[in-house]
């Protein structure tokens, strides 16, 4: 939870007025490189959702994560629904591993009933723009694609792009904080500050 990447996005959110809950998946914790199975990383996440909870009950509840931290969180939700969780904001989501392109890993998203935001370089080696594109066509309203110009699947790009990796992050953060931004107003919310969003690691998932 301390990766950089993962840092720049809780500094940037906040400055957005989007507070952040992030935490560790057991693997991580130990230092371990063999992610944990998805029924461990599900508990973990629903531990995370639940803290959260009890810390600020007041405000609107998103969750997501970068990579495999976003992939766990939308299988979870597709299980069972995360408590208080009104939608899920999915960074570099991988649909597929390196070199073998296939939509297998989006089957559970069909399951998800809540609105799904997804941020993705152009150049994410793990998710073909045509296959992604055909996933959330399926999904219809409740996904929302927000494609990030010659970022690769950490968001990193090249000097020629004329843009610096920093300067990335704040797009990346300042899209996640906009949407949630447009979905936080409902019932439950009764106090004028914004959303906790817990975050997963930032693992590059192969």
């Amino acid at each position: 939870m301390t990766h950089p990447f993962m840092a720049a996005m809780a500094e940037r959110l906040a400055e957005a007025c989007v507070s952040t809950f992030r935490f560790q998946f057991p693997y991580m914790e130990v230092g371990s490189k063999r992610p944990d199975r998805p029924a461990v990383a599900h508990a973990a996440i629903r531990a995370a959702v639940g803290k959260a909870t009890k810390l600020a009950p007041a405000l609107p509840l998103f969750a997501g994560g970068k990579s495999f931290g976003g992939r766990m969180t939308s299988q979870a939700q597709s299980v069972e629904p995360l408590p208080n969780v009104r939608g899920l904001v999915l960074l570099g989501f991988p649909l597929h591993p390196p070199e073998k392109p296939s939509v297998e890993r989006a089957a559970h998203l069909s399951d998800i009933r809540i609105p799904l935001l997804f941020i993705q370089g152009t150049r994410d080696a793990l998710a073909q723009p045509a296959l992604l594109q055909e996933v959330l066509k399926s999904l219809g309203k409740r996904a929302t694609y927000r494609p990030v110009r010659d970022a690769d699947h950490s968001f990193g790009v090249l000097v020629r792009s004329g843009r610096s990796d920093q300067q990335v992050f704040s797009e990346v953060a300042e899209t996640a904080a906009t949407w949630i931004g447009k979905r936080k107003a409902v019932p439950r919310s009764s106090g004028s500050r914004t959303p906790i969003r817990p975050v997963g690691n930032a693992r590059k998932d192969v």
